[in-house]
């Protein structure tokens, strides 16, 4: 963390400096030296460099916090029984680009062209149009109107004379009622009121004199005697216990299970003054067992069921053949003829038109109502109306000009812009493509390696073309630079080690 920090405050006060120089250059310089493109131009420059600094800051951050994690690992990850690791530092890796640098910055050429101006003749309004206005009067004339002065009135009265007596509001009803639609009359019609009693007939009614009744008859039930099984005691059963059973058995089981623990190999043949020096090798311990002796139950103690069966007695016992019912006979009601009268309608008032025949005199009422009117009245008025309303007569006056010499402009003064284009330059970059960092890796040493081993990589090193030297077991310069040029080829780890996945690349098996 103490890497960490320094790096931040050493890079937050570079970007302070660069950006503090780059406004103070900016102040120094006149203003009238540069255009508003060069400026956001020298803008942008400063805001990428601020930005560069900013991750290269993060990624010196992100390296120390790398560096205090795997300082964490104290054994190797996933690691296989029987095998040997080491950690070793992986050096970072670059690639190289070519970026295009700006060399001189695109501007302008300007070159002024002057205005046009031609002498033409124009004419010139001297004294504008207008008009003068004569008044003209109105013209009117006289006309006759009927003027409404009281509107036609219907009254409904007890005659068709206009002096009668208005009809009542309950007379209207009792009409409306009985079938006279009043909307629908013309003044001078009248309606009368007719009275019609009921009417009767006589007819002949069978009457009820004596009801239909039942003679009614009670017979006896009978019976008979018959022997029957009676339940005395109903069946059941009883429990008895069943003690449980056991054996004995022996069995072994595990004391301590198989497992695998880590221990510091003595190193391997080569040197290891490059490496850390911190050689790990995981080894297997096998289980040991003890023997157990146990009492297991066979079958678990129980009970059984046992059935009592029930128990029985004959008894005689007197049982039913049929039982007492009745006997019914229905004696039929007796009638008579009696003479009724019945009445056919009831008493009821209708209304007719007077016209109308269809009703005797004598049936009426004495009501009656007819429809009478009262026509409307109108008066001749005269008056004096406008024909024609009051106005002016206009008469137009011509505008007068006059022609004069006037100087305009033909064309506006203009400017034209010449561009010219930036320069650049390509040149050749570096950049980090990977971090360096600490790993593990499975590696034979003195655990695993013996002159076989060691022969058949040297084999298997001649086989893809790379020379060991002398196939001996031994592994000595020869065999490490064969080692080291066979990982590049097939970019493979490369250290000062023989690791697995080399030995896996050159299909050796150990």
């Amino acid at each position: 963390m103490r890497i960490s920090r320094r790096t931040t405050v050493q890079l937050s006060t570079l970007s302070a400096a660069l950006f503090l120089a780059a406004c103070s250059s900016n102040t120094s310089q006149p203003v009238s030296q540069f255009s508003a493109a060069e400026l956001e131009q020298r803008n942008q420059t400063l805001v990428a460099k601020e930005k560069e600094l900013a991750r290269r800051e993060a990624e010196l951050n992100d390296m120390a916090m790398k560096g205090e994690q795997s300082s964490d690992l104290l054994l190797p990850p996933a690691a296989k029984s029987g095998e040997c690791y080491a950690r070793v530092w992986v050096e970072p890796q670059y690639k190289n680009y070519t970026n295009t640098v700006l060399v001189k910055e695109a501007s302008e050429q300007i070159e002024i062209i002057p205005a046009r101006y031609e002498t033409v003749q124009e004419t010139l309004l001297t004294q504008a149009a207008s008009y003068k206005m004569t008044p003209v009067p109105a013209q009117y004339d006289s006309v006759s109107e009927q003027k409404l002065v009281r509107e036609a009135e219907r009254v409904w009265r007890i005659d068709r004379d206009r002096k009668s007596a208005p009809a009542s509001s309950n007379l209207l009803a009792a009409a409306t009622d009985h079938g006279i639609d009043l909307s629908l009359a013309e003044p001078g019609m009248c309606f009368h009121e007719h009275y019609l009693p009921s009417t009767f007939e006589q007819v002949n009614e069978s009457v009820l004199t004596r009801e239909a009744y039942d003679e009614v008859k009670a017979i006896a039930a009978e019976y008979r005697w018959v022997e029957k099984q009676v339940l005395v005691k109903e069946a059941s059963s009883r429990l008895e216990k069943v003690p449980a059973k056991y054996e004995t058995i022996t069995e072994q089981v595990i004391d301590v299970p198989a497992h695998t623990v880590w221990k510091k190999g003595t190193g391997p043949i080569q040197k290891i003054d490059a490496a850390t020096g911190e050689i790990m090798c995981l080894v297997d311990v096998p289980a040991t067992y003890k023997t157990l002796s146990k009492r297991v139950l066979v079958s678990p103690a129980t009970t059984r069921k046992v059935e009592i069966p029930a128990v029985y007695e004959t008894v005689k016992t007197q049982e039913l053949v049929s039982e007492a019912r009745e006997e019914r006979n229905t004696v039929p009601a007796q009638y008579s003829d009696v003479a009724l009268t019945r009445k056919t309608a009831d008493a009821k008032f209708v209304w007719h038109e007077v016209h109308d025949r269809t009703q005797p005199t004598h049936t009426r009422t004495g009501n009656k109502i007819c429809l009478t009117e009262i026509p409307a009245k109108y008066e001749t008025i005269k008056r004096t109306v406008v024909v024609k309303k009051a106005g002016f007569e206009r008469t137009e006056i011509p505008a007068q000009y006059e022609t004069v010499e006037v100087r305009k402009l033909v064309a506006d003064a203009q400017e034209m812009r010449t561009e010219i284009p930036a320069e650049y330059e390509t040149v050749s970059l570096s950049k980090l493509e990977a971090e360096g960092f600490m790993e593990w890796r499975s590696i034979l040493c003195d655990t695993n390696m013996t002159l076989t081993n060691i022969a058949q990589i040297q084999k298997a090193l001649l086989a893809e073309g790379f020379d060991p030297g002398r196939i001996d077991g031994v592994i000595g310069l020869e065999t490490m630079a064969a080692v080291n040029a066979f990982q590049e080829a097939n970019e493979l780890p490369v250290d000062e080690y023989i690791n697995m996945q080399t030995i896996r690349a050159l299909n050796v098996a150990l």
